[in-house]
């Protein structure tokens, strides 16, 4: 472990990834086409583990579990911190549903935003949201299981889409997938009723678009897209769901697709200096999201 100083002279503890079960140098040359292996293997760990975390979200994922998330999580009322603070929590996460990396999720921010701002050293809105997008994932120490937190989304109240992970055993016990109302091709939807219109299962994306709305954030709205919908794979890279989209979801995929490059093969990466970055990504979050936050 090594100890890193803030402004407040207090100090955190940041796990060194040489320390974990699979270290990050493991991964120093993977191929891209390795990343996001969901294959079955029983004797590796990581493999089970994240098999078992997406089985559970599937099983109890439903259109009344994820109401009552949005009822439970959207009066904001939680904690109250500052972005930085709740990045710092990250440090104690171990995302249960990636099967890329096993290392502490705030090494993966300072990833993905430090690569953000090598190829658009301009856009200081697109770093930051690099750096907070998975922020939302603080209610894993709310009481919240990982699995209706992490990993990624699918639209609930219609039949599930084709290309969720495990979509072919892990929902045999979701039951909505007995009820005549959600279990059909459109279910509780319109035809192209759009996006935005649809309920998806819940996760640190959404929790963290409406808590960013709720706080007034000045991120402009393509950044609020990117963490809005970035997990939701089925849809962005599986092409699914196509029945439910508005021709202005497609500008949107533009813009979680450009992201997602960042987010998804930035895990190869070697681990930033976070204490040195830090200064820097304090005066975009001042810019953009700045104070004590209610989450």
């Amino acid at each position: 472990m090594r100890i890193l100083g803030d402004t407040n002279n207090t100090s955190i503890t940041i796990i060194d990834p040489s320390e974990l079960l699979r270290p990050e140098p493991k991964f120093a040359a993977k191929p891209l086409g390795a990343f996001r292996d969901y294959t079955v293997d029983e004797n590796d760990p990581i493999k089970e583990r994240v098999r078992r975390t997406y089985e559970e979200m599937h099983t109890y994922q439903t259109v009344d579990f994820v109401k009552g998330k949005l009822e439970k999580w959207t009066k904001f009322d939680h904690l109250k911190c500052t972005m930085r603070e709740a990045l710092e929590k990250l440090n104690e996460l171990v995302d249960e549903s990636d099967p890329d990396v096993d290392i502490p999720n705030i090494v993966h921010a300072f990833q993905t935003a430090e690569r953000i701002r090598k190829d658009y050293p301009d856009d200081d809105w697109f770093q930051l949201t690099g750096l907070i997008h998975d922020a939302g994932k603080v209610m894993a120490f709310y009481d919240e299981p990982q699995w209706c937190v992490v990993g990624d989304t699918f639209v609930v109240g219609c039949d599930w889409g084709d290309n969720i992970v495990y979509r072919d055993t892990s929902f045999r016990n979701n039951v909505d997938g007995k009820n005549p109302k959600y279990n059909t091709k459109y279910g509780m939807y319109k035809p192209n009723c759009g996006l935005d219109k649809v309920m998806i299962s819940w996760g640190h994306d959404e929790y963290l678009y409406r808590m960013l709305v709720h706080n007034k954030t000045k991120l402009p709205p393509q950044a609020l897209k990117m963490i809005r919908y970035h997990s939701f794979y089925p849809w962005h890279s599986g092409g699914d769901y196509t029945h439910l989209l508005v021709p202005e979801d497609e500008e949107t995929k533009k813009w979680v697709l450009k992201f997602n490059a960042f987010d998804l093969y930035t895990k190869s990466a070697v681990v930033p200096d976070i204490e040195n970055l830090w200064p820097y990504y304090e005066k975009l979050i001042e810019k953009y999201i700045p104070g004590v936050l209610e989450w």
